[in-house]
């Protein structure tokens, strides 16, 4: 977050430093105000390319093996851009490299997921996902160690990309 702020600071004074040079160039012609206008814009327009663009950086950063099964995107009233074009804000990758299965239940998958939110710490969710019957519940130790008896179970839509990166693949 600190460099973003110091990128944003850097953008305008880039752009600022631009439009003093064109106004030498030009034999001091230019409005005064175009000078702070010029930084401005370059500092919304960083901001609003950082905020769009976070979770594109985010999945280009992660390792191998983690697949992005949800997106949860925003709009705001004092973003009014993010109306034409909503603004992702949350990630749901699951990792697909450490899927655990118990030999006595193989429909019923272990999965890690990580919950990517844009300004907050990564946090890590174990669930148990049932192919079978496309349910899935909270991986508590009781559920591990049980999951038909003790899982609570909830339906997962088979449509879902979860259900999908898991079970049909």
């Amino acid at each position: 977050m600190f460099f973003e702020l110091i990128a944003t600071f850097v953008a305008g004074l880039g752009a600022a430093g631009m439009v003093h040079l064109l106004n030498v160039v030009s034999g001091r012609r230019l409005p005064r105000w175009l000078m702070p206008a010029g930084a401005g814009l370059a500092m919304l327009g960083f901001t609003i390319w950082s905020e769009y663009n976070w979770a594109e950086r985010t999945t280009e950063s992660m390792p191998e093996g983690l697949v992005v099964v949800s997106e949860v995107e925003k709009s705001w009233w004092w973003k009014p851009w993010t109306y034409a074009r909503p603004q992702v804000v949350r990630l749901m990758t699951a990792d697909l490299a450490t899927v655990r299965t118990n030999p006595e239940t193989p429909d019923i998958k272990l999965v890690s997921l990580y919950l990517f939110a844009r300004w907050n710490q990564p946090a890590e969710v174990i669930q148990l996902v049932d192919c079978a019957k496309a349910n899935w519940a909270f991986a508590t130790p009781e559920a591990v160690a049980n999951p038909e008896e003790d899982g609570v179970w909830r339906a997962l839509d088979q449509d879902d990309s979860l259900y999908g990166a898991l079970c049909t693949s």
